[in-house]
C-alpha cells in the first residue's frame, strides 16, 4: 500500500467518546500508504478516546476545527465511531455541514461502526447503500438507506463498515477507495 495515496490529505473528524481503534488503525493505514492526516472536531486541545465506549483510551491532539476547514482544504473524508463521537458531532452544525458537503463534493468518504449516524443528520443516507453497528441500521433505514450486514460496503463515493472487528478489510478499502481522487487537494497535512 506505500505510496498510494502520496500528496493526499485527509480529514478525520472525531469527537470526545470516539473509539480509539477505530481512529487509530485507519489513520495508520492511511499514513503507511502516504497520506496525510487531520483530526479535525468541533472543539481544539484534546480529544477523549475510549475502548468499547467505557474505558479510558488516552486522548487524540486536535489539529483543525470543524468551523475553520473546507471540503477544499482535504481529498477524503474518515469518520470513526464510538458511540458518544458520531452523536457528539451530529450535534454541532458545522460538523453536520462538513459531512454533508464531502458527500455531496464526490470525494471519498468513510465512517465505520456508529460513524454512518453522521450520514443520517447530514440528510445523505438516502438512496445508498451502507452498513453500520447493528444499532445504527434501524436509524439508516428510516432514513432511506438500504441496510447490508457486510464487513465493508462501497456506494459510490461512500464506504462504510460494521465494527473493529472489520478494521482490516474497512482500511484496505479506504485506501483503494481515498487513492482514487483525481487530483491531491494539498501537499500539507500531518504525517
Amino acid at each position: 500500500m506505500a505510496g498510494e495515496l502520496n500528496g493526499r490529505k485527509v480529514a478525520i473528524l472525531a469527537a470526545d467518546g470516539v473509539e480509539r481503534v477505530e481512529l487509530e488503525q485507519p489513520r495508520q493505514a492511511l499514513r503507511e500508504a502516504g497520506a496525510g492526516t487531520d483530526i479535525v472536531s468541533i472543539r481544539g486541545g484534546e480529544i477523549q478516546a475510549r475502548n468499547n465506549d467505557l474505558e479510558d483510551a488516552g486522548t487524540f491532539p486536535v489539529d483543525q476545527l470543524v468551523g475553520s476547514v473546507s471540503v477544499d482544504d482535504y481529498d477524503a473524508l474518515l469518520l470513526p465511531g464510538g458511540t458518544v463521537n458520531p452523536d457528539k458531532l451530529r450535534m454541532e452544525p458545522a460538523a453536520v455541514q462538513f459531512v454533508r458537503d464531502f458527500v455531496q463534493s464526490g470525494k471519498p468518504v468513510a465512517s465505520i461502526c456508529h460513524g454512518p449516524w453522521n450520514f443520517v443528520e447530514a440528510g445523505v443516507a438516502r438512496g445508498r447503500r451502507l452498513t453500520s453497528w447493528p444499532s445504527v441500521r434501524t436509524d439508516l433505514r428510516n432514513a432511506g438507506a438500504e441496510v447490508v450486514d457486510e464487513q465493508v460496503v462501497t456506494d459510490g463515493n461512500i464506504t462504510t463498515s460494521r465494527s473493529p472487528d472489520d478494521l482490516p478489510a474497512f482500511c484496505e478499502r479506504i485506501v483503494r477507495e481515498f487513492a482514487r481522487t483525481p487530483q491531491p487537494t494539498g501537499t500539507g497535512g500531518r504525517a
